[in-house]
């Protein structure tokens, strides 16, 4: 008996310590707010009983014994069978000036390299293999980046929608800071930038409708229904945004991750029209709940109209495996919304640049994949 009571200690005492290391893990890649950003976090509109919260809220989740199924032995083609076409963008492109128009180049996911009136951003930066907290587990890119992120330079600004990890990803952030970058980020998630010691005079905090300048090139952080959250504490600590570029000739309008709301025709009101829209169309459904938070391709287009778009680049697809869904159907539901409203819309391979204001050809490029 003394044996199999030693056994059962040194069992229980195992499975504490594995208890207290993902505790301490979870805990390492929270936000840590504090000090005057807590202050700020904590005077907003949008926080609540020590929450961000969305204007409309989310419907209630169903993750019942469907939904566990579809996850775990759905037959979708989640992944491309084929090798996505990608475009290498030149290296030396970025140590020139930028363009004085406006030019986008798609570099997967929700990561475009945007030319805006003198100025390089980037949005939502991720160049990592991964969209994970690790380098060895968690969703693998489909394609590689068509910039390196060793290449990476020349870039003015960052713009994020939120810290979820396939739109906030440290290596690549603290390689841009090294390089002096300025980083605008929702309220609370400058505390992810500042424990990967980016600088504080690199980093904007900005709440919804709040604006700050680079130049002549006005930043403004707009309204948005997502989510966030990075570690085990800190779900909905920090906020989410879409985003909005005033320059003296062009605009464009970034949705980040979001539901369709009611706020896009507001954003559409007090700042549009807008020259280019980059507007997030996969990793939707099924279920209410999961669409309230990210929206589907015919919302996403409808979202494109509300602000008042001109162009619109279709972004938030055949990067990684986040959905249910196949995955080129975003781009297919998207071209056949686009259609039946008019829209103008542009399907460029990864790594490719579409001006704004010329003649673009749009190629069916997924096809070859399948």
């Amino acid at each position: 008996m003394k044996l199999w009571k030693k056994i059962g200690l040194g069992i229980l005492g195992v499975i504490v310590l594995l208890v207290a290391a993902v505790l301490w893990f979870g805990w390492s890649l929270s936000a840590d707010i504090k000090g005057e950003r807590l202050a700020r976090v904590q005077t907003s509109a949008q926080y609540q009983e020590g929450t961000f919260v969305n204007v409309e809220l989310q419907a209630a989740n169903d993750l019942g014994w469907d939904y566990l199924q579809d996850q775990f032995f759905g037959g979708q083609r989640r992944e491309p069978e084929g090798q996505i076409p990608v475009i290498p963008f030149p290296s030396d492109q970025l140590s020139k000036p930028p363009s004085k128009g406006l030019k986008a180049t798609w570099l997967g996911h929700a990561t475009v390299l945007l030319e805006i009136d003198g100025y390089r951003l980037l949005t939502d930066p991720v160049l990592s293999e991964r969209a994970s907290p690790f380098h060895f587990v968690g969703p693998k890119r489909f394609h590689p980046s068509p910039i390196p992120l060793e290449e990476l330079t020349g870039i003015d600004a960052v713009i994020v929608s939120h810290d979820h990890y396939d739109h906030l990803d440290e290596p690549t952030i603290r390689h841009l800071a090294a390089q002096g970058t300025q980083f605008y980020v929702p309220l609370g998630s400058g505390a992810h930038l500042e424990a990967w010691d980016v600088a504080p005079d690199q980093i904007h905090d900005l709440d919804w409708w709040q604006e700050a300048k680079i130049g002549d090139l006005t930043i403004i952080a707009t309204p948005t229904r997502h989510y966030s959250g990075r570690g085990l504490f800190d779900y909905k600590a920090t906020l989410w945004s879409s985003w909005a570029l005033i320059g003296p000739d062009n605009r464009v309008f970034y949705s980040g991750d979001s539901g369709y709301s009611k706020l896009f025709s507001e954003i559409g009101d007090r700042l549009g029209p807008f020259d280019l829209t980059l507007v997030k169309i996969g990793s939707y459904g099924p279920g209410q709940a999961w669409l309230d938070v990210h929206m589907d391709p015919e919302d996403a287009v409808q979202v494109h109209l509300d602000v008042g778009g001109k162009q619109l680049l279709p972004v938030h697809w055949a990067t990684f495996n986040l959905a249910l869904h196949e995955w080129d159907e975003p781009i297919l539901r998207t071209l056949d919304a686009a259609e039946k409203h008019n829209v103008d819309i542009v399907t460029p391979k990864v790594g490719e640049t579409i001006t704004s204001g010329t003649p673009h050809t749009n190629t069916q490029w997924w096809d070859s994949v399948n």
